[in-house]
This record gives structure tokens, C-alpha cells and sequence, in this order.
């Protein structure tokens, strides 16, 4: 049974090739939002704190600070809404899911950027 799954996902989904990125980049995402019958490019830029999954189902979580509340969305990989992904900073983390990120505060809650 998961033979065929994964066998309907490499042959009828979609992929997008999107700049690589991982946990303490920050990025930005462009997706696309219907209000009504018109359709508008709203974009999120923040933190990435995690990615999971693997293939079609792969999503990626975003964190932002909306001025003193932290806000966190879940984009999947394959969202047909998604337009494109840019990478601004690429951050140095040691570990894979940052989620003591969200505990930090002021400077604390800084990352080192990886230039280069």
C-alpha cells in the first residue's frame, strides 16, 4: 500500500524546485490569496524554525514577529498557491527543528547569518 502511494505522488504531483533552505533561514514566501473572485500575491517573511515530511507531503514552518506576538505558519511544499520562495539570509543553527526559538526574546532571539 505504500508502494503505490509513493508511486502516485512521484508520478502525478507536481513538484516545484524551489532554493534550498533549512531550519534558522529566513525567507520569504509569495503565495497567492482569493478574495471573492479576485485573486492578490500576499507574501510572509520570517524565520524557518522547521521542515518535515519528505516528497509531496514535505511542509516547512515559518515564524514571524507581528510586533509583539509571534506568529507561526505551515506551508506545504506543493501548495499549488505557493509562487516562489526566496532565501534572504541563510542562519547558522545546530539542530534541525528550532523550537526553543519561540521561548526567545530581544537579543537573545538572534541568529548568526552564514555569508558566503
Amino acid at each position: 500500500m505504500e508502494d503505490l502511494v509513493k508511486f502516485v505522488q512521484d508520478e502525478f504531483v507536481t513538484t516545484k524546485d524551489f532554493p534550498e533552505f533549512s531550519a534558522g533561514d529566513t525567507i520569504t514566501v509569495y503565495y497567492e490569496i482569493k478574495e471573492g473572485e479576485k485573486t492578490r500575491t500576499q507574501f510572509f517573511k520570517g524565520v524557518v524554525i522547521q521542515r518535515r515530511g519528505s516528497g509531496a507531503s514535505e511542509t516547512f514552518t515559518i515564524r514571524k514577529m507581528s510586533g509583539t506576538v509571534g506568529v507561526e505558519r505551515i506551508f506545504p511544499v506543493n501548495m499549488p498557491a505557493l509562487q516562489k520562495v526566496e532565501v534572504n539570509k541563510k542562519g547558522k543553527v545546530r539542530r534541525a527543528r528550532i523550537f526553543y526559538f519561540r521561548g526567545l526574546r530581544g537579543k537573545k532571539a538572534r541568529i548568526k547569518e552564514i555569508r558566503g
